[in-house]
């Protein structure tokens, strides 16, 4: 705040700067330190089928899948996982849960799928978590006739749309407000993912159309 208020004439304390932000009810938003996640053995690693060419020709062809971690005002953290289409970009599953593990990414794979039923060969894009390349997230997406693509090692790129997603939710949402509850926290992504990020909010991928109604178009 200090640094953006110099150009404009005002050379202020950080003292004074707070005293002010106080009296206004402002208050900086102050990124928390990035949970650790327990990493376990591989069961399988897929190569990257995507090479960073995140287009779809038509929905459910490719989604996009990845975790991250929020956190309630007293410090405990959720972890979200969801799902997009790189078709639209919109969000198709997403889901809270107190761990980050194979069965909160079955959870949201199993929402998705009952949902928008796609067929056969539809590709799945994750990283190489080991919550995707355990045996039983393997076997589900076998069963499922769903092909699994992985990021390379340590390259957030390769999974880009999902990364820039998860932006946009904490800062247009979660930074913004604080949540007492669990409850509260799953309602407010849901209804961010659902209500406003896939209806309301335009995206300059679909040339400024809200994903629903590129979906449609």
């Amino acid at each position: 705040m200090q640094k953006l208020l110099i150009p404009h004439g005002f050379v202020l304390s950080q003292v004074t700067i707070h005293k002010y932000m106080k009296e206004l009810g402002l208050r900086s938003i102050v990124r928390r330190k990035k949970p650790d996640y327990r990493k376990g053995s591989a069961h399988k690693v897929f190569p990257d089928l995507l090479n960073q060419n995140f287009y779809a020709e038509k929905p459910n062809r490719i989604w996009c899948v990845d975790f991250t971690y929020l956190y309630l005002k007293d410090g405990k953290v959720r972890y979200n996982c969801t799902i997009i289409d790189l078709y639209d970009r919109s969000v198709i599953a997403t889901v809270n849960g107190a761990h980050i593990t194979t069965e909160l990414a079955l959870r949201a794979l199993l929402i998705a799928v009952k949902r928008h039923k796609p067929a056969k060969g539809l590709i799945l894009h994750s990283d190489q978590g080991s919550q995707f390349t355990s045996k039983e997230f393997v076997r589900s997406c076998e069963a499922l006739f769903i092909q699994q693509s992985m990021s390379r090692t340590g390259c957030p790129y390769d999974n880009a749309p999902i990364e820039r997603y998860f932006n946009t939710l904490k800062h247009e949402q979660i930074y913004l407000f604080e949540y007492r509850t669990e409850r509260e926290l799953d309602a407010a992504v849901a209804e961010f993912a659902y209500a406003w990020y896939n209806r309301v909010r335009p995206h300059t991928f679909n040339g400024g159309l809200t994903p629903a109604a590129a979906r449609v178009a």
